[in-house]
């Protein structure tokens, strides 16, 4: 599905500039066509009344087809994270496309490429949340902190129901103790964490996790704050550590 208002967007776009950038066909019997990549940019060409519009005819095998097609549609800026996933989970398991490649070719790093696809081991209850808005792709990986399946579901209806941030629902799936009584710093006590700065650890968590393409912890320590930065191998530390020398190069 297409989000109706970006469409008529693009339309308008399309109607005082011309369509940018062709879309792909492939030829078929008949003289016929079978689109490949484009299928946004075609509809929103035929809203703004176009009949004719530039096409780029490619002699495609049939699996580089669907790795086209599945390259335009993972690219798209509407997808929720399950349908991205479904889709990243296709190019690499079906089509042998590596997740370094797809990452350049998406804009993702190795590594949350791989984040996106393990969201796919959660159980059907919970992705049909994430995928309608309900949850977020960062509720999704705090569930998976969880090994039991019927556990991740029975967690991800208890985080919609009681609004649970990120760090909440990470911290019940690993069996810790809720916000109010965090494990603290001092004596082997416990200290209290606002509410409200619990949701800005868990934002502050989603944003740096967006960013870097790694999982972030943010923890209260000794009256400051530790971030703690998750990776999965050496080469990943590596690949983390160039690409944030070219953007500060930049």
């Amino acid at each position: 599905e297409f989000d109706e208002e970006a469409l008529l967007a693009l339309s308008e776009s399309i109607r005082s500039r011309g369509l940018l950038q062709p879309i792909v066909v492939r030829p078929l019997a008949g003289g016929r066509y079978e689109l490949i990549a484009g299928e946004r940019r075609l509809r929103a060409s035929r809203m703004a009344g176009l009949d004719r519009i530039p096409a780029l005819v490619r002699v495609t095998a049939e699996n580089e087809r669907l790795e086209l097609a599945l390259m335009e549609n993972v690219a798209r800026e509407d997808l929720n994270p399950v349908e991205e996933a479904r889709a990243c989970a296709t190019l690499v398991e079906d089509l042998g496309v590596t997740k370094e490649e797809l990452g350049r070719r998406i804009g993702k790093s190795r590594v949350a490429v791989s984040n996106l696809i393990r969201l796919l081991g959660l159980p059907d209850g919970a992705l049909a949340l994430i995928e309608t808005g309900e949850l977020t792709e960062g509720h999704g990986r705090a569930l998976l902190m969880c090994k039991d399946q019927h556990e991740r579901l029975v967690l991800a209806r208890a985080a919609l129901a009681s609004g649970w941030s990120v760090r909440e629902t990470e911290r019940r799936a690993k069996g810790d103790p809720p916000a109010a009584s965090s494990p603290g710093s001092h004596g082997g006590g416990f200290v209290t964490i606002h509410p409200d700065l619990a949701d800005a650890l868990a934002a502050a968590e989603d944003a740096l996790t967006a960013a870097l393409g790694h999982d972030v912890r943010v923890r209260p320590s000794r009256g400051a704050y530790r971030v703690e930065l998750e990776l999965d191998s050496p080469a990943a530390g590596i690949e983390l550590a160039e690409r944030l020398f070219r953007r500060a190069a930049a």
